[in-house]
């Protein structure tokens, strides 16, 4: 077992459940052979971010926001348009079958389903989908080394598009970004990851242009 899978592990036990099975096959869905950006290195990323983040934001729920990270990508296949709420459904029926209390299962589906990163008023969001979201979103305002990364593999899980659909697509994705007052939802999360976000935002908006 290599170093992730095991933080992964160790996450999952401690906020989630002993019986590791169900683990196994998130893990099996992360190593799909078309996901290139969206693997268990993300899911140990949003993991650790949201670490850091409940250090110092208020988190009342911490274990709902840990399972939610496991499962948000759960169901990622480029071509279809509801993954989020899917990976939702996934999370239920998991989460129901260990035994999770219902309202705090309802509470990681509502989460999940918040990934998708299109509600109009950030500031109504709970605390704790807040945490969630920034963390997925902490590769925005990575160096520009990882950022590259990122848009690379992003772009490889959509090599079935031609470049000029994935540049009208991606472009409307970046825009929509840029022009909101904030892209994150947390105090910690503006002041560490919004200036740098913007910047790489812009860059790739750039690059797409030319």
């Amino acid at each position: 077992m290599g170093d992730r899978d095991l933080e992964l592990e160790v996450a999952w036990q401690r906020h989630v459940t002993s019986d590791r099975s169900l683990l196994d096959g998130l893990l099996a869905r992360h190593r799909e052979k078309h996901r290139r950006y969206h693997t268990a290195d993300h899911v140990a990323w949003v993991i650790r971010h949201i670490g850091e983040l409940a250090a110092v934001e208020p988190v009342e729920h911490l274990d709902e926001v840990v399972a939610a990270a496991f499962y948000h990508d759960a169901v990622y296949e480029p071509s279809y348009p509801a993954n989020e709420r899917a990976s939702a459904r996934l999370a239920r029926r998991d989460l129901t079958s260990i035994g999770w209390p219902a309202d705090a299962v309802e509470r990681v589906g509502s989460m999940i389903e918040a990934t998708e990163h299109v509600v109009p008023n950030v500031e109504h969001l709970p605390g704790d989908s807040a945490v969630l979201l920034d963390a997925d979103l902490a590769i925005l305002g990575a160096d520009p080394v990882g950022y590259s990364a990122y848009a690379t593999g992003v772009r490889a899980e959509y090599r079935h598009v031609s470049d000029d659909d994935w540049r009208a697509g991606r472009v409307g994705v970046l825009k929509r970004f840029l022009d909101g007052a904030t892209i994150y939802r947390t105090a910690t999360g503006r002041e560490r990851w919004e200036l740098p976000a913007r910047a790489n935002l812009t860059a790739e908006l750039a690059d797409l242009a030319d």
